[in-house]
């Protein structure tokens, strides 16, 4: 597990472990490219903000939110929902 690891993985790395890892992208991909994705966005659809919170608000809630989808997504993946068709990654409901 490389949570957290905030490093871009080489392709070979990748290849090596194809169809056998999670990525969650601590960006808001594609509108906010890049390390400061949270200085950057003011409303998500995801996470409800508001007007006054802060970048340091937005980071905390990015980062709550990041815990929660990971874990979220191991768990279905040890309960084998989810699935890889034609370069696509399905999650059954």
């Amino acid at each position: 597990m490389l949570a957290r690891y905030m490093q871009i993985l080489t392709s070979e790395f990748v290849g090596h472990y194809l169809l056998r890892l999670i990525n969650i992208h601590h960006s808001f991909l594609p509108a906010f490219v890049g390390a400061k994705p949270y200085h950057q966005a003011f409303e998500q659809d995801i996470v409800r903000v508001f007007h006054r919170d802060t970048v340091e608000d937005m980071m905390r809630k990015g980062r709550d939110l990041e815990k929660v989808v990971l874990s979220r997504a191991v768990r279905w993946h040890l309960e084998n929902r989810v699935l890889v068709y034609q370069n696509k990654t399905v999650v059954l409901a």
